[in-house]
This record gives C-alpha cells, sequence and structure tokens, in this order.
C-alpha cells in the first residue's frame, strides 16, 4: 500500500473551509487548476466526491461534513507540533482572545479580568460575545478561544473542561416584595407568579419538575430568554426570578435574593476550550487568569 501523501491534508482543510475550489486556490497561492487538480487527487485517495456542484456553488457531501472539524484540528496539531516553542514575552503580546458567555459573567468577572489582563499583558484585547446556545462550532473552528458554562450533553465530546466555581439557583425579587418580608417556604414561593428562562422558549423547567414532586406547581407569567431581561422584569414588578446566584451576583444588586426552596443540585460552571489552543502559551496564561479571578 503506498503511503498517502500528508500534504493534502492541509489542502482538505482549506477547501472543506472555504468550500469553493477558488477561494481556496487564492488561500494557498496556488492555481484555480492546480486546485482543482489538488481536489481530484483528494476524490480518488478518499473514495469520495467531498464537494459537488449545487447551482453555482459547491456543497459538502455527508462524509465531508463528517471530516471537516477533525481534519481541521489534525492540521492545527500538526503545524502545533512543528512551530519551534517560543518563550512568552507578555509584554509584547498583541493579540486579541474571544470569550461567549452567557449574561451576568462580563458584569460580574469583566472589569476584574481586564484589569489583571492590562496589568500584565497591555496589548492584549478582550472580545465578549453572547452566548445563545450550547453549540461548539465556535470553539471548533477558532471564532471563539475560550466559553464558560455547564457542561452538558451538548457539550462536544472533544473539548477540554476546567471548573471555575460551584453555583446555586436563588429567587430574587424587587424591594418591598411580600416575599422579602418573611421566610420563603415552598408554599409561599410556589403561589407566586413567576419568570422562567429558557433560551428554547420551553415552558417548564427543572424547578417545576422538582416542585411537582411534592405536588406542587408555580404560575408561569413569562418566559425569557435570559438572565438580565429575567432580573429586569423581577425589579419592577411582583414575579419572581430564579437565577444562579454568583453568576449573576452583579446583575442582582439592589434586589432581595433568597435561597430556592426546593432541592436543586448546585451547578459547576466551567471553563471550556478547544483542544487545538491547549498548548498554546498565550492561551494557557489567559486561562489561568481567568480561574484566578472567578476563584
Amino acid at each position: 500500500m503506498s503511503t498517502p501523501d500528508l500534504n493534502l491534508l492541509v489542502t482538505l482543510d482549506v477547501l472543506l473551509t472555504e468550500g469553493s475550489v477558488a477561494a481556496a486556490a487564492k488561500r494557498l497561492r496556488l492555481s484555480p487548476s492546480a486546485m482543482s487538480r489538488a481536489l481530484s487527487r483528494l476524490r480518488e485517495t478518499m473514495g469520495d466526491p467531498l464537494l459537488v456542484r449545487a447551482g453555482r456553488g459547491l456543497v459538502p457531501t455527508p462524509r465531508a461534513l463528517e471530516l471537516r472539524a477533525r481534519v481541521g484540528q489534525l492540521v492545527a496539531e500538526t503545524q502545533a507540533v512543528l512551530r519551534p516553542a517560543e518563550t512568552l514575552d507578555l509584554t509584547r503580546l498583541n493579540r486579541t482572545f474571544t470569550f461567549r458567555n452567557r449574561e451576568g459573567f462580563v458584569e460580574t468577572f469583566g472589569a476584574r479580568l481586564i484589569a489583571r489582563v492590562n496589568r500584565e499583558a497591555p496589548g492584549v484585547r478582550l472580545r465578549f460575545v453572547p452566548k445563545p446556545d450550547k453549540d461548539s462550532e465556535a470553539l471548533r473552528d477558532g471564532s471563539v478561544d475560550m466559553e464558560t458554562g455547564v457542561v452538558g450533553q451538548a457539550t462536544g465530546p472533544e473539548l477540554r473542561a476546567q471548573g471555575l466555581f460551584r453555583d446555586r439557583f436563588v429567587g430574587v425579587v424587587r424591594k418591598g416584595h411580600p416575599l422579602a418580608k418573611a421566610k420563603v417556604t415552598p408554599a409561599r414561593y410556589a403561589a407566586g407568579r413567576h419568570i422562567l428562562i429558557s433560551r428554547r422558549g420551553d415552558e417548564r423547567g427543572p424547578i417545576d419538575d422538582t416542585l411537582a414532586e411534592s405536588g406542587r406547581k408555580r404560575e408561569i407569567a413569562a418566559i425569557v430568554a435570559s438572565y438580565s431581561e429575567a432580573l429586569a422584569l423581577a425589579r419592577t414588578t411582583d414575579l419572581i426570578a430564579s437565577v444562579p446566584e454568583r453568576y449573576t451576583e452583579t446583575l442582582r444588586t439592589g434586589m432581595v435574593s433568597f435561597p430556592l426552596p426546593v432541592a436543586l443540585p448546585e451547578i459547576t460552571i466551567s471553563l471550556l476550550w478547544h483542544p487545538r489552543v491547549d498548548a498554546d502559551p498565550a492561551h494557557r496564561w489567559l486561562r489561568e487568569c481567568v480561574r484566578e479571578v472567578c476563584r
């Protein structure tokens, strides 16, 4: 059996990323005809057309979709192996890192993280973007460097994760709310009108399941997608919001919080990143900064 040409991995990665022979040729500084010949070799080697014509463009085959993330990771790891090791000089580091988080992280930890980063690496910029879902594709394709969240079934199995802190859900109401004047029992909590937080728009959540086990049901008056929306409503109405305590510490300023009178397990907020940047010295340094700020 002949040894495969490993240079084709780089070609395959660029083709699958660009989805265009012309764009891939430009990125690799090849002529379109040379890139077409390389695609022909890939098709012959792999026994799959990989990219097929659809109107004026090309679309990936199921085999190509299956390989896209894996090939990108292989190429990144190979390049990292062949790249000479460098000593990290934070004073000369000039780089932008992108964080993806739910609302509450920046408000609670952002200022301290920026101060820590600026003190050690003034040329580093932090870009914070919202986290509308748990899809791991942004970490895979490199558009996001790291994110915070709860590791679950939707988390990509190849991702690296390290716990930052434990958190628990608390109830939150405005000052002067009836629940702020006495101990909150399961009955008083269930009798109130509530805000359900669900990015998918679900009409019930873990709190409702736990209440149902004791024969109770709460009234959901509003369904929102974010902690900040829930707290904004609770701040100016008699509605009750239930949010993670530490994650939303700053968002809850000026409001009354109380332990939930239902037996919900604590959650672990973790830092997640892709294996391709695991050994990157600058990324390792920034991960440590995040861990220390959240500690």
